[in-house]
């Protein structure tokens, strides 16, 4: 919006429409609310518009609640290709009116009993609740704002190049993975990352690295219309501090394509960073990747999750998705059996990936900081903490092996679904359903009844602890004071 219409153009829409509508809404989002405004005045009795498939998510989706608060939706196609200037794209279309409106609400062509404000029928997710218990644990990667990448034999060239305070390049380069790196053929990047709030001074002293930057960022960088990119060239234009913090001792962390026709989750190393187009979890066990990989969580991020693209694939939300979802409260048996499945499916999948008969381990060997991100693959630290980094690769044999692994992708494999995979996933279902109490042959209805009645209980406990903090430390506070 600031790019296409002025600063002082998006400032006005804001302030406008600040106390009606957030910022993050899509910009078709305004129009929705000055029709219904113009409905909730009596000036007109119904509209009907074109919005974004996006606008239907969290971001923008308080101008659809804001109509049902005033009047109802009686007509929706939830999802549809459309064509602008020769592009596929796809929109939405949301026909509403006032409440004592007469007609049947039609949903996809479709008489339903209501539609709610994510353009659904049936059961309304949209009154559930962020969960505490999920908070800082699930971010989307990074945004770069410029060319920060590097190829892989540029990366290695600067991981054993030297400077001049003594400290490796390899602080500052790591590899770089985006959503199609998870489920398709690597493409094997590597990008600079100066971190969070290192000083160009500091940042400097990586002398190859920061020269790399320097020449491919920083023209485009001081263009950029926001003040803090401009000034800061030479970080990421997203630094991710709290995803830093969240995995900082952990060995792996969990990622999964922000778009995806299969919802999969991939164990990533320590030193990877993610890309936007990768949701990250911050956790390193088994059983948490056992219940994300379940048949009820999935049921829950098709009912919360947005739809993007030509393939009207899913789109994983931290928030929506994750921040929302009740986890199982699992005795420590349960919680044995689910990691173990999971890790028998992760075990097997792996090895269907990439058959120890058409891979050999390479070990990487350059110069690591023992507290830097390879601090997991540092052997022999010296006095200043600097050691040798040996990153396990696995590498084709030949050339018929590469060949034949290009083909071995998660998507290829969840395409095809073998009977091993299928098994292996129902088992891990079985087990994820007993943690819950649950039956396993649960329909999909039933599991979205379940989880959001658990999700408004867990968020009732949870405020209700909130509370009882808060009366604790006005009594504290209140018993320090007359003491004093």
């Amino acid at each position: 919006m600031r790019t296409e219409l002025s600063d002082q153009y998006t400032k006005a829409i804001f302030e406008t429409f600040g106390n009606r509508l957030p910022a993050t809404s899509d910009f078709c989002c305004y129009w929705f609310e000055k029709a219904r405004q113009l409905i909730a005045d009596g000036k007109c009795k119904r509209a009907g518009l074109l919005a974004t498939t996006s606008s239907k998510q969290i971001g923008s989706r308080k101008a659809f609640e804001r109509i049902k608060e005033t009047g109802r939706i009686f007509f929706a196609i939830s999802d549809r290709v459309w064509f602008d200037a020769g592009a596929a794209v796809r929109i939405c279309m949301v026909g509403f009116a006032t409440p004592d409106d007469p007609d049947k609400p039609t949903l996809d062509g479709k008489e339903v009993v209501k539609i709610n404000a994510d353009i659904t029928a049936g059961l309304d997710t949209t009154g559930k609740r962020f969960l505490n218990a999920n908070t800082k644990l699930c971010f989307m990667g990074t945004t770069k704002v410029g060319d920060f990448d590097i190829p892989h034999d540029q990366a290695i060239a600067l991981l054993r190049a030297v400077n001049p305070h003594g400290k490796p390049n390899s602080d500052v380069v790591r590899p770089f993975r985006n959503g199609s790196d998870l489920v398709r053929d690597s493409s094997n990047r590597w990008i600079v990352d100066f971190g969070v709030a290192t000083s160009i001074e500091a940042a400097a002293l990586y002398e190859a690295p920061f020269k790399h930057i320097e020449e491919h960022v920083k023209p485009a960088r001081l263009e950029n219309n926001d003040r803090w990119r401009r000034s800061h060239w030479w970080l990421l234009g997203r630094t991710l501090p709290d995803f830093r913090e969240a995995t900082a001792n952990l060995p792996r962390y969990m990622g999964t394509p922000r778009v995806a026709k299969h919802r999969v989750f991939v164990w990533q190393d320590s030193p990877v960073l993610p890309d936007s187009k990768v949701i990250a979890i911050a956790f390193a066990d088994d059983f948490h990747f056992g219940v994300l990989h379940s048949r009820i969580h999935e049921a829950w991020t098709l009912a919360t999750c947005g739809w993007h693209g030509k393939g009207n694939d899913a789109t994983y939300n931290p928030t929506e998705c994750y921040e929302t979802f009740p986890f199982p409260n699992p005795t420590p048996a349960q919680e044995n059996t689910i990691a173990t499945a999971a890790k028998g499916l992760n075990e097997l999948r792996e090895r269907w990936l990439n058959p120890p008969e058409w891979t050999i381990e390479h070990i990487l060997e350059f110069p690591g900081s023992a507290d830097g991100p390879w601090s997991r693959y540092v052997v022999n630290p010296d006095k200043s903490g600097i050691g040798t980094v040996r990153y396990p690769r696995l590498e084709p044999c030949d050339v018929d092996c590469a060949a034949k692994l290009k083909k071995r992708t998660l998507t290829n494999l969840y395409n095809e679904r073998p009977a091993w995979l299928d098994l292996a996933h129902k088992k891990l279902d079985v087990a994820v359903a007993a943690a819950y109490g649950w039956p396993a042959d649960l329909s999909d209805e039933r599991i979205l009844e379940r989880l959001l009645a658990l999700n408004l209980e867990r968020a009732a406990e949870e405020a209700k602890a909130q509370e009882a903090t808060k009366r604790k430390s006005a009594q504290r506070d209140k018993a320090e004071h007359e003491l004093i």
